[in-house]
């Protein structure tokens, strides 16, 4: 059998028997640490710098799920304030047999309301709201209130109405009859 290099290096005279056995001591120490899982210094730094790095990335990914979910809390509220305003200021609808016609997005939609709703329609008084799938109509006081928070609720508000000019305020004395036949 052939002899160890550290013996090799004693028998030339390279190295002495003192640094032989402190060598020796070194490797059964790093050997023993590794056993029971101790680490050198060097690698407890790296471990350590690691461990620092994921413990920043997950503090890092907390912080931004909880940015998301504070949002989706703002967005859930907004949208109940909404609902609640829209309830609690809602004219009644019922027995409506005028049809109104007003634009949602892309399409034509109607809403049977009483004359006197149309006529507030018409002069901006009042507007119609989305809530769900379905539409209300509230006064413009509660509208501005419903478009402060959600401005996509609001369904093709109406324009102010004109300024009146001298012109119209002469003929706005003479009634138009309503049941004039051509």
């Amino acid at each position: 059998m052939g002899i160890s290099l550290q013996e090799q290096l004693l028998k030339a005279g390279l190295v002495n028997q003192k640094k032989a056995q402190e060598i020796q001591k070194q490797k059964s120490k790093a050997a023993k640490q590794q056993r029971s899982g101790k680490l050198s210094p060097e690698a407890e730094e790296a471990a350590r710098i690691a461990a620092r790095k994921a413990q920043e990335e997950k503090a890092a990914r907390d912080r931004e799920l909880n940015r998301q979910r504070q949002e989706e809390l703002k967005r859930k509220e907004i949208a109940a304030q909404v609902r609640q305003l829209i309830e609690e200021h809602r004219l009644p609808l019922k027995g409506g047999e005028d049809p109104y016609n007003f634009v949602d997005g892309p399409t034509l939609k109607r809403l049977y309301v009483t004359p006197e709703i149309r006529q507030g329609l018409a002069k901006g008084k009042y507007l119609i709201v989305r809530l769900g799938d379905r539409y209300e109509v509230v006064p413009a006081m509660a509208a501005d209130k419903i478009r402060e928070r959600d401005p996509k609720a609001l369904v093709a508000p109406s324009a102010a109405p004109a300024a009146a000019t001298e012109e119209d305020d002469y003929y706005a004395r003479f009634q138009v009859p309503d049941d004039l036949m051509w």
